[in-house]
């Protein structure tokens, strides 16, 4: 089964043809896929796409981007929406230090609210974190110490260490499209070494469209060409890849039935 654990189909990219790319995706074989949250004002119009299609489900959080949106977020409200049918993770949210386009206090203040949430509910989080390693390595830390909780490093591209210390934690790791990149060795190197159940795959769509799509606006359609280049990396045949990515997306996302 191939299945797309991270798209943004209630980006503004796709407001014209957001059925015809779910129409492209089923064609390309994606059986299901989860639609992301970004911030909790957006979590309504991602929640309506994931109620109106039997294929797809949703997560309610707030990325660091948007940390600015409500400073002072606390668990109860994502504890709340994540009671709603059909969503199945707290997310994405994390450290962007790259843009800090929110406060870098900010973005930890959330993103701890993030991790009460997951902890309370039992979903996973769905961590994003770019250029942030120590300070992510630390607050993961921090906050299993107060009890555990299942999380995801999502479109995993940092580095190897602050994936051993995620891996430690039983973290689950997603790869995009920035696997097929020329210059994207380093990360290969990281994907080479993740736990080999833990693995799971995605487009992060309409961002990171995977060679040889490079340069266009990314689809769940593409998918495929991330399971060939982590079976290359795996050293895995097609099957394999598939296989593999599904037991651990079922793993992860205990919420959703499998078929």
């Amino acid at each position: 089964m191939l299945i797309d654990s991270h798209v943004n189909l209630h980006a503004p990219q796709f407001a014209e043809d957001q059925a015809q790319v779910i129409d492209r995706a089923r064609a390309a074989g994606i059986e299901m896929m989860v639609t992301i949250c970004d911030k909790v004002s957006s979590f309504e119009a991602v929640h309506a796409i994931a109620m109106a299609h039997d294929d797809i489900w949703a997560t309610v959080g707030t990325h660091p981007h948007e940390a600015k949106e409500d400073p002072e977020l606390e668990a109860k409200p994502l504890i709340d929406l994540a009671a709603r049918p059909k969503v199945v993770g707290i997310g994405e949210c994390g450290l962007d230090f790259h843009y800090d386009l929110s406060p870098r206090d900010v973005q930890a203040r959330v993103f701890r609210a993030h991790v009460t949430a997951a902890r309370e509910t039992g979903l996973p989080l769905v961590v994003h974190t770019r250029e942030a390693d120590d300070v992510m390595g630390q607050i993961l830390e921090e906050e299993f110490a107060k009890g555990p909780f299942k999380l995801l490093m999502h479109c995993y591209t940092s580095g190897a260490e602050l994936a051993r210390r995620a891996a430690a934690l039983g973290a689950w790791f997603s790869v995009s499209g920035i696997a097929t990149f020329k210059q994207a060795e380093d990360v290969r190197a990281v994907i080479a070494d993740m736990p080999a159940d833990r693995i799971i795959v995605e487009t992060d769509c309409p961002y990171l469209a995977p060679v040889p799509m490079r340069g266009r606006r990314n689809e769940p359609a593409y998918l495929p060409h991330i399971v060939d280049k982590l079976g290359e990396i795996r050293g895995w045949s097609r099957e394999d890849a598939e296989k593999r990515t599904e037991d651990a997306f079922f793993a992860l996302f205990n919420r959703i039935p499998r078929p």
